[in-house]
């Protein structure tokens, strides 16, 4: 009887040869016979393919086709003839394995789930009863013995073999009752009994446990059993504790839920449960003799690998040990300087040690290979007596010392173990108690640093004892931190390390749910390994990534902010691996770090974290040439080399170019660099790293230097090489001349012509023609033909365009042309030709003053105007035609005075006097006039036009003193200063030139005007500020409800948009419509972004920047009305004298409460909330502090933006009242 995975259905088989299904309630469903013809519905279809006779059969010749089919076996002996059934994890098929009454055969038919037949197996001789569908639904497991050995077959659902291995025993050995899936479908349980008793007379029983990877299967476990009768059997996890030898389970079982743990009934009424974890045992140095190397256990072999040397792929191995027995775990010497000794603890409770060979590097004489490792040879081999304990009964091996072993066993009650300090004996043969320590709980797990030789031990509730095994007498203490308080693991977890963060130990661990714990902090979460090397934290996690911290530049938090976060583009702890990828070790002092797929292939990577970490050790210690080999095979930017600290790469340039000492290496160096700073773009430095010394600009990086970085290290570099030897280094200095920002081709192309004309005499030099060449790799062949006429050397420009695909038709005829003329004219042209229009005016002008006219055209074309006067003698008739011209090219672009300058200093004065009254520069027109000797008449005409000009440009002063000195118009002059409000002034003209009649007929009047307009001009200030203030405290108190109704809704992120600093820079959402069309706009035209910008100043009630555009008027005001002071100070004397004592003070009053009006409400317009300081405090709240916050990270405002933003200032300190009208 069997039932479904899902318990809905029970399949039976009879006597009569069939099998009924029924439900659950045992109600049958169908019944049919075991034994059919037919194939079932799975019958394969032939399509015809000729004969059997006629078909290639491979390596076995054509004599396939005429053997005659082998005999069909009966079934063996022991055989108990029964059918035995097993399901598919899904519950849709189930096999059933039957002895077929014809052959005598077992056979495996597959049916589905309403009892149709799907497919019979291939006859298979020696089939053996043993029976189990794989839950993950690939394979069904079966026994076959061969003639001379023993395997496990798999078959297909269609009866097809696929797949085998071979039990480690003799064929007649021992028969297998059960084949045992665990539910994840990773370990096959094989369930051997012995074929005859022992010489005790007890048949002996043997469950060996097998995992496949890479398509080869391991023996993981072996548990041998006895068949003694026990009375006193307990129900232990992990082993069983009996009096007497352990006795032959007659039930065996997997957990459903928990993939890896066991269940045993034995036969004397003991359960025994034992639980596994997958584990990776590696080596634990951290000096750099560690070979890296891993263990894995096949049997009676341990497999060794050193990934230091070696990567091997699975199932093969560096080395292979052979032991005495199957091995249950293996251990390595946790001590210093014994990093690559393990030890295997077998079945039979033997330890074999295992030392690291001796002998050095050495060279085979025929092939010259040379051994760089030697495997561990078998040093010592003990046998540990427990006193009758069954299987496993050691459970946990750890090895502490080099004679030192610790161990843990069963205590003497079920919630006791035992924890043994083991040394060896004085003969030698075994390993005696030399100390134990009973532990209430169960022990899961050992660990120990060798660095501190702190013991930590794990219960299986989580909890955390250190173990003090260095005194006489081992003792336990609860594991507490730096504040004394316990610490304990959340849950048990199934990988345990030490690891040291922020100068304090801490337990690691990582449970069978993927929580990573240090202590009771859990790390992260969805992590599927870890390893601590080398003062890193390495883990791989279930999103596929690798993570890389170090843990000294960590805190606590520090390591769960990193691990929580997503990581940046240039995050370098962060790097994507293949899907469900673990690690298997570290290489200590190295940056390899060894992942296993899930398939079980090897993978190598060099994490970015690790390669930066050693890059940066390296360059700190000057190690130029290691570092730039490890930047090259991993690809780093060499920028790096510079950039991680300037100044000291700068002070030992000659360093770095002995260490290197390769010319292409130095030029790879040149050719990759530029003025990025990749530490801060590509490599920056962890962010919770500490605060490095920051590195020094380049300007600062070394005394003499400035510029920029690509110059600095080109310029530094060139200077060292032709130090050391400009021959050897011939190819570097001119990279350095071609890599700077402006490249110095001409200079370049000098030296490539210094070699051809006295080539060097040492072996290290290169020719002209290598040189030439490698420029041309460098650098465009066109533009380096453009540069080398620029060098007016023919001979090289020729030689430059023989390397190019250059026509000799179209560079000849010019060539012929251009040595034709003479020397400075040839310059020209070739200046000109090349647009270098600087040049070619210098050569031209020493052509002679037959081709002034085309020096002219020149610089009217090139506007090279200062160019040419500093070419020519300041009395010469060029300079002054020069001046001339570029006279009128100023006047032409607006700048009159100017022009007017450089016509008076060359003596044209006439055109001067012009020039300066266009550009009203009413002073020097009058000064040339007088150097001119204008009559009266004509002086005093120009009075008066430049008088007029200036009056339309309200310079009302400067015009009346034109009007008074010059034109001889008091009347008009007065009448200027009237109009400009320049009382004293008008009145001082007035008492000069006796004209009282003035004040009557035209003062007095301008003055009560003048009241009627200032006082006019403050009310509708007044009743504008205070308009404004008013619409100001509604948009805020409406902006403030709403961000108050966005924070009820749990919406923080546009919380910034309802203050007044940030609506500049984002509006809110029932303005985002224009935003958004702002942003589209401004990437328009500059007229649409003014026209965009312009918005912001709408006062439009409603506008998305209201608030802004009335701060921005609020300002306005103030400034307008604080400028004002003068003014009516002037107004209020002139009233005063002529006695309008009401007026004066009532303006004086007037303008005395608007200032006060303003200066009262400026705390309360520009408040805290218009920037952008953090609110923090105790009546601050998360989310208005994160609001702030947010503020705070907002790009910076435009200038306008700042200044209405900023609270105004007023001149208080200008005194402007009269006590007279107060």
């Amino acid at each position: 009887m069997s039932w479904s995975p899902d318990q809905e259905l029970v399949t039976l088989t009879t006597g009569q040869q069939s099998i009924i299904m029924m439900t659950k309630d045992f109600e049958p469903i169908t019944e049919v016979p075991i034994h059919q013809e037919d194939f079932g519905e799975g019958k394969f279809i032939t399509v015809g393919w000729g004969k059997k006779e006629t078909q290639f059969h491979g390596s076995e010749g054509k004599q396939a086709a005429q053997k005659r089919s082998t005999e069909v076996l009966p079934a063996v002996a022991w055989d108990d003839r029964k059918p035995r059934v097993t399901w598919r994890g899904d519950g849709q098929l189930f096999a059933l394995s039957a002895v077929c009454p014809h052959t005598g055969a077992r056979k495996v038919r597959v049916w589905n789930r309403e009892c149709v037949l799907q497919a019979t197996s291939e006859t298979i001789n020696g089939l053996e009863q043993a029976l189990c569908w794989k839950p993950s639904g690939s394979l069904i497991a079966s026994t076959q013995r061969h003639p001379n050995k023993h395997s496990v077959v798999f078959l297909e659902k269609n009866g097809l073999l696929h797949g085998d291995f071979t039990l480690p025993i003799h064929k007649d050995q021992a028969r297998v009752r059960e084949l045992l899936w665990n539910s994840d479908s990773t370990v096959l349980a094989v369930w051997l009994e012995d074929m005859k008793p022992g010489e005790d007379g007890h048949t002996n029983t043997q469950i060996q446990l097998w995992c496949v990877g890479n398509y080869h299967w391991y023996l993981k476990q072996s548990l041998r059993f006895g068949a003694g009768e026990c009375v006193e059997g307990q129900c232990v996890e992990g082993a069983c504790v009996s009096p007497s030898a352990s006795p032959s389970p007659v039930c065996v079982c997997w957990d459903p839920e928990r993939p890896l743990v066991l269940h045993l009934l034995t036969r004397a009424w003991s359960c025994l449960t034992y639980r596994w974890g997958w584990a990776t045992d590696r080596s634990h140095g951290d000096g750099p003799h560690d070979n890296a190397n891993v263990a894995v256990i096949d049997g009676d072999k341990v497999l060794v690998t050193a990934f230091a040397q070696c990567v091997v792929p699975p199932p093969m191995s560096s080395f292979e040990l052979q032991c005495p027995a199957p091995v249950a775990m293996v251990t390595f010497c946790s001590e210093e300087g014994r990093p690559n000794d393990l030890a295997a603890l077998t079945d039979d409770t033997r330890l074999c040690v295992y030392r690291q060979g001796e002998g050095g590097a050495s060279a085979s004489a025929a092939g010259g290979f040379k051994t760089i490792t030697h495997p561990p040879e078998l040093s010592n081999t003990y046998r540990v007596e427990l006193g009758g304990a069954g299987p496993l009964g050691l459970r946990l091996v750890v090895w502490i010392r080099e004679h030192s072993f610790l161990g843990v066993t069963d205590g003497e009650h079920l919630d006791q173990s035992k924890v043994l300090l083991l040394k060896p004996s004085t003969n030698g043969s075994t390993l005696e108690i030399s100390s134990e320590v009973c532990v209430p709980g169960q022990v899961i797990s050992v660990c120990h640093s060798g660095r501190s030789n702190t013991v930590l031990l794990q219960l299986e509730d989580g909890q955390l004892h250190k173990l003090l095994w260095e005194g006489c007498e081992l003792a336990t203490v609860p594991w507490t931190n730096s504040r004394g308080s316990p610490v304990n693991f959340p849950q048990p977890c199934e990988h345990t390390a030490l690891c040291s963060v922020s100068g304090e130990e801490y337990p690691l661990g990582l449970t069978d749910r993927a929580h990573l714990y240090l202590g009771d902090t859990e790390l992260a979460s969805g992590v599927s390994s870890f390893v601590v090397c080398d003062d890193f934290l390495l883990l791989t996690t279930h999103t596929h990534t690798c993570r890389c911290l170090q843990l000294n530049a960590h805190t606590t938090r520090g390591l769960v902010s990193a691990l929580g976060s997503d990581g940046g583009q240039n995050d370098e702890t962060l790097r994507r691996v293949e899907r469900g990828s673990r690690i298997v070790t570290m290489v200590t002092h190295d940056t390899r770090l060894i992942l296993q797929m899930p398939r079980g292939n090897l993978e190598t990577i060099h994490h970015r974290a690790l390669v930066l970490a050693q890059l940066r050790k390296k360059l700190d210690s000057l190690k130029f040439r290691e570092a730039f080999e490890v930047m090259r095979k991993q690809r780093i930017n060499l920028n790096l080399i510079y950039d991680h600290n300037p100044k000291a790469f700068l002070e030992n340039v000659e360093m770095f170019v002995k260490q290197v000492d390769s010319v292409n290496h130095i030029n790879l160096f040149l050719t990759e660099l530029r003025e990025e700073d990749t530490t801060k773009s590509m490599y920056p430095p962890p962010t919770h790293c500490p605060p490095a010394p920051a590195p020094a600009p380049p300007l600062a990086s070394a005394p003499g230097h400035s510029g920029k970085k690509v110059d600095i290290v080109c310029d530094t570099l060139r200077t060292t090489m032709e130090q050391l030897n400009p021959d050897r280094y011939c190819l570097c200095i001119l990279t350095t001349h071609v890599k700077k920002t402006v490249p110095e081709l001409e200079t370049a192309l000098q030296k490539v012509h210094q070699l051809r004309v006295h080539p060097a005499g040492s072996a290290e030099a290169v020719g002209a023609e290598e040189a030439l060449k490698y420029l041309l790799f460098l650098v465009d062949v066109n533009e380096l033909y453009t540069h080398s006429l620029g060098t007016y050397d023919f001979t090289l420009v020729l030689m430059v365009a023989e390397k190019s695909q250059k026509d000799p038709k179209e560079y000849l005829p010019f060539l012929n042309m251009l040595k034709s003329l003479e020397p400075n004219y040839q310059r020209y042209t070739i200046d000109t030709h090349l647009k270098r229009y600087s040049k070619a005016l210098t050569h031209l002008s020493k052509c002679g003053e037959e081709h002034f006219p085309e020096v002219l055209n020149l610089v009217k074309d090139q506007q090279l105007y200062k160019e040419a006067l500093s070419l020519y003698a300041a009395d010469s008739p060029q300079y002054r035609e020069l001046s001339g011209a570029y006279a009128e090219y100023l006047v032409e672009r607006g700048q009159a005075e100017q022009a007017g300058l450089l016509l008076w200093r060359c003596g044209e004065l006439g055109r001067a006097l012009q020039a300066f009254v266009g550009g009203v520069s009413w002073r020097h027109a009058l000064s040339v006039a007088m150097q001119m000797s204008l009559p009266p008449d004509q002086l005093a005409l120009l009075a008066r036009d430049l008088a007029e000009k200036l009056l339309e440009q309200r310079r009302y002063t400067e015009a009346s003193v034109l009007l008074e000195q010059y034109a001889k118009d008091c009347e008009e002059a007065i009448s200027a200063l009237i109009t400009g409000a320049a009382w004293e002034e008008a009145l001082r003209l007035v008492h000069l030139y006796s004209r009282q009649d003035i004040i009557e007929t035209n003062l007095k009047p301008a003055l009560l005007e003048a009241y009627s307009t200032q006082a006019l001009f403050l009310e509708s200030q007044r009743a504008l500020f205070t308009r404004h203030q008013s619409r100001l405290a509604v948009v805020r108190e409406e902006k403030e409800k709403a961000k108050l109704e966005m924070l009820e809704e749990g919406d923080c992120g546009e919380v910034e948009l309802y203050s007044e600093a940030s609506s500049v820079l984002s509006a809110s959402q029932t303005g985002s419509r224009y935003t958004h069309s702002n942003s589209r706009i401004s990437a328009r035209s500059s007229k649409n972004r003014r026209k965009a910008e312009g918005k912001k100043f709408s006062l439009k009630e409603g506008s998305p920047f209201e608030d802004t555009a009335l701060l921005h008027a609020l300002t306005h005001i103030t400034h307008t009305v604080d400028k004002m002071r003068e003014e009516v100070q002037g107004l209020l004397k002139a009233l005063v004298l002529f006695q309008y004592d009401d007026q004066a003070g009532a303006l004086q009053r007037d303008y005395s409460l608007l200032l006060t009006l303003i200066e009262s409400n400026i705390p309360h317009i520009w408040t805290q909330h218009t920037t952008n300081t953090p609110v923090t405090g105790p009546n601050s709240t998360a989310n208005s502090i994160t609001a702030s916050f947010q503020q705070q990270r907002a790009p910076p405002t435009g200038q306008q933006d700042t200044e209405a933003l900023t609270p105004p200032k007023m001149r208080t300190t200008v005194k402007w009242k009269l006590s007279v009208l107060d």
